[in-house]
């Protein structure tokens, strides 16, 4: 398939934790034909840093086949966990600068795997800013964390 005929989507999204570790949740929101499709979960113990790769690998995972990508993300972790740092943490066994073993090395091997299909570019966008898909993303996530917390 070429890049020319891919599906263009755009995925938005966020994660929230009440503690770091605690209970948590992300919110996702993906554009792709006109059609605008929202999803959200919660995890009763984990982190924000999980929780915002949650976002990600949902959303990927509603895809059937290989899309082009927009990733627009409020987090540092995944957009330069993605871009920047996976294929070193691969070459060196999952080790990171300080060669101690890579954090969320299982949530980081299934975004990896989620992605091979795609073409995805990576965009950061700082949060609580009025970007109004990152605002959704956040209620969204905000509601999914009240419902594992209650």
């Amino acid at each position: 398939m070429t890049v020319s005929s891919k599906k263009f989507v755009e995925i938005f999204t966020d994660g929230a934790c009440s503690g770091n570790p605690g209970p948590g949740g992300y919110g996702t929101l993906l554009r792709y034909d006109g059609t605008t499709k929202e999803i959200s979960g919660c995890e009763r113990q984990t982190t924000n840093n999980r929780m915002e790769m949650m976002a990600v690998i949902e959303a990927l995972r509603l895809l059937k086949r290989p899309c082009k990508i927009v990733v627009t993300t409020d987090s540092q972790y995944v957009m330069k966990g993605m871009t920047l740092w996976i294929h070193g943490w691969i070459k060196k066994n999952w080790q990171n600068s300080q060669k101690k073993p890579v954090l969320n090395k299982d949530l980081w091997e299934e975004m990896l795997k989620l992605s091979q299909p795609h073409e995805i570019q990576w965009k950061w966008v700082k949060g609580h800013q009025g970007h109004r898909e990152n605002e959704r993303c956040d209620v969204l996530a905000r509601e999914a964390l009240g419902k594992c917390k209650s």
